[in-house]
């Protein structure tokens, strides 16, 4: 069985690195997606609704799918109780959370980074204007 696995596992990653590699070898898409060139990442709308996304769905999810875990590792832990596979589910156990802790932090750095990303194009296309602003004041066309 480990075998199969292992041999199943190995073909499945080859497979996508030959996928990768075919993406990265490719020239731009006509449309201007998967290449390169094209348009901007996102719209402010599709930033707010992809952090909305996080928030609704995948956050709490994600916590509902770990609490579900959670249980069903404490009473196998239980029913192993004084056997050394107790306390080898409880240390995954432990890493398990830790990951889950992680990977919660990142989706709450991601909605807020999805969040406050439409401002700061805002800002900084506005600071680029304001320094255009006294370029337009001198100059000789102004008024014609």
């Amino acid at each position: 069985m480990s075998g199969d696995f292992t041999q199943e596992w190995g073909s499945e990653r080859a497979r996508v690195a030959d996928q990768a590699a075919m993406r990265l070898n490719s020239a731009p898409a006509a449309d201007g997606g998967g290449g390169g060139g094209g348009t901007f990442a996102s719209t402010p709308a599709q930033k707010r609704s992809a952090a909305n996304t996080i928030e609704t769905e995948l956050e709490p999810n994600t916590k509902k799918a770990t609490e579900y875990a959670d249980e069903s590792t404490n009473t196998a832990v239980k029913g192993f109780d004084g056997w050394d596979a107790a306390a080898g589910l409880k240390k995954v156990a432990d890493t398990w959370d830790q990951q889950v802790k992680v990977l919660m932090g990142r989706l709450g750095s991601e909605k807020g980074s999805l969040r406050g990303a439409s401002g700061l194009f805002v800002q900084n296309d506005l600071g680029t204007g304001d320094g255009f602003r006294p370029l337009g004041s001198q100059s000789k066309l102004n008024g014609l």
